[in-house]
């Protein structure tokens, strides 16, 4: 009997510690407010400052807030709709900082139109460009067949755009991973039809790529170009070098 009436106490007394740490929580206040950029030390598209503004526009300022008022998860998804944000991970800690843990989308190409351009990172989530800080991207240039308005952020609408993109990052993958490609190119450009122009940093050839489907085929014949066919004549020889059909490579002379 004894020992019921001392487990009921250690019941009551609990519940009571749970109410006041309820009333606690709610009479308490948001202090501060701390942003963590975690990846600052690679990337610069996205500021502290940037945050704490795209915060307060969309919640109202912090401090002073009653700390059972605040929706951690509102929060998050307000920073994350910020273009270049790639996550955010909102906290509240015991002294009653609201922390703010924020991840960049980093780029792995730049598209540079005559209006303009815009990024895309290696899941294909399009953003635009930054207004002090340029990204060390690969960068293509021309006609670029995807239907991007100005301060778009997003995935392409159509199944052909995501599609071509999709490419265009296995494309650069390959040529920024290995040491045969990475950084041989002084320009990639689109033409009018779509397809890829490549100009080499060394030579004065420009290959004719086609559209960036097969990279990697294409990239085995701009190989074996190099390898077996502009060893046997003089530097500049050829014009053009088309690699875009099926086991041909077609060079032009000047």
């Amino acid at each position: 009997m004894l020992c019921f009436a001392a487990l009921a106490g250690t019941v009551v007394l609990m519940v009571l510690l749970g109410k006041g740490s309820d009333i606690a929580r709610a009479r308490a206040t948001c202090t501060e407010v701390e942003i963590a950029i975690l990846d600052s030390a690679r990337l610069s598209f996205v500021t502290k400052s940037d945050v704490k503004a795209v915060a307060d526009k969309e919640l109202g300022v912090f401090k002073g807030k009653a700390l059972d008022s605040i929706n951690l998860k509102k929060i998050e998804n307000a920073v994350k709709r910020t273009s270049a944000v790639m996550g955010c991970e909102a906290y509240m800690t015991d002294d009653g900082i609201l922390h703010l843990d924020v991840t960049q989308r980093e780029p792995a190409v730049r598209f540079k139109t005559p209006t303009g351009g815009y990024y895309a990172d290696e899941r294909g989530f399009i953003f635009p460009l930054h207004p002090t800080y340029t990204s060390d991207a690969t960068v293509i240039e021309g006609d670029i067949p995807l239907n991007i308005p100005e301060g778009f952020k997003g995935e392409p609408a159509s199944r052909e755009e995501a599609a071509w993109l999709g490419d265009i990052l296995g494309f650069v993958r390959s040529i920024s991973s290995g040491r045969t490609w990475k950084g041989a190119f002084s320009k990639i450009s689109v033409d009018k039809d779509g397809e890829l122009v490549l100009y080499p940093v060394k030579g004065k050839e420009r290959f004719l790529f086609g559209g960036p489907e097969d990279y990697e085929a294409k990239l085995a014949r701009m190989e074996r170009y190099y390898t077996e066919i502009a060893p046997t004549k003089e530097e500049g020889w050829y014009k053009s070098v088309n690699v875009k059909y099926d086991n041909q490579i077609i060079c032009k002379t000047k």
